[in-house]
């Protein structure tokens, strides 16, 4: 089981590398470590569990995050606000379009491997096509709009050494940009 010694913090030398494509089929041993990633996320969300454990909440993980250069990811979104729920297990995920539209969370990001709250807008796009393969090798596009968007844009940041904060506007931190939406 994945715990929070297992996330690599902020200032680890693989936080910043670009990770490298994975091998399909997967091997077991990647297999496994993508279901830990997800599961860690169902975990970090349960009360008892992350007290448990000392989990922070989290609503998605990337393979560098546990010091692992490899281009995977885990989303857990029980609920993105509308009823949708997302639950994603992605191998090589690539944004093949997005909107103009930009969006933000207007209380900011957050992210596993940083423990201070550092305060500003991150802009992302308000949607996004992603294209995958999940964890059994088929082929996936997923069209995302708002939080799902923001969440996997940020997951795919870390798989290219991109922190949330390298997106925040030093001169207008909370200056929301023209025509962006709060997501």
């Amino acid at each position: 089981m994945l715990t929070m010694k297992d996330i690599i913090r902020d200032g680890h030398p693989t936080l910043r590398e670009k990770a490298e494509e994975v091998e399909l089929p997967l091997s077991d041993q990647d297999r496994t470590t993508l279901q830990e990633m997800r599961q860690f996320l169902i975990n970090s969300q349960d009360e008892e569990t992350a007290k448990k454990y000392g989990l922070r909440s989290g609503v998605g993980l990337a393979a560098p995050q546990i010091n692992l250069s490899k281009r995977m990811i885990a989303v857990h979104l029980p609920d993105d606000g509308s009823g949708k729920k997302y639950d994603l297990m992605l191998v090589n995920p690539k944004i093949v379009s997005h909107s103009v539209q930009e969006a933000y969370l207007p209380t900011g990001e957050g992210c596993l491997s940083v423990d201070k709250d550092i305060p500003g807008l991150v802009h992302r796009k308000n949607r996004v096509t992603v294209k995958a393969s999940d964890i059994d090798g088929n082929e996936i596009k997923l069209r995302l709009k708002g939080y799902p968007a923001i969440v996997v844009q940020h997951e795919i940041d870390h798989l290219n050494g991109i922190m949330f904060y390298d997106h925040i506007d030093d001169d207008n931190p909370l200056q929301p940009h023209d025509g962006a939406v709060e997501a």
